[in-house]
């Protein structure tokens, strides 16, 4: 009986050992090769530095120039936002009450 518990920690601590052995040389296979970034990458502090000429508009997301971009920031910040018709803001508001309702009290099938 003895020799069956031997033989069972010796196996048990190789097959650790070996398992173990091979977890970590799997690890370190491909990591000198991935540590460094792709050649054509574009270091971040040249990014940092570089000057944005162009952007996109925030209405339809077409690229605009530095001056078109300024010039509809100052429309829609002197424009107010369009209104909802009265109808449809009261209709709003009764579907967000209806959804608090519904997550309070789930059995109710409004």
């Amino acid at each position: 009986m003895k020799i069956v518990e031997t033989r069972k920690q010796i196996l048990f601590l190789v097959l650790g050992v070996s398992t173990g052995t091979l977890v970590w040389f799997s690890s370190y296979w491909h990591t000198a090769v991935m540590a460094l970034p792709p050649p054509e990458d574009t270091p971040e502090e040249i990014l940092r530095t570089e000057i944005i000429l162009d952007a996109r508009s925030p209405i339809d997301g077409k690229f605009l120039t530095a001056a078109e971009y300024i010039e509809l920031q100052e429309q829609l910040q002197v424009s107010p936002p369009p209104k909802l018709d009265p109808k449809i803001r009261e209709q709003l508001f009764l579907l967000r009450i209806r959804k608090a309702l519904l997550q309070l009290f789930p059995f109710l099938d409004l």
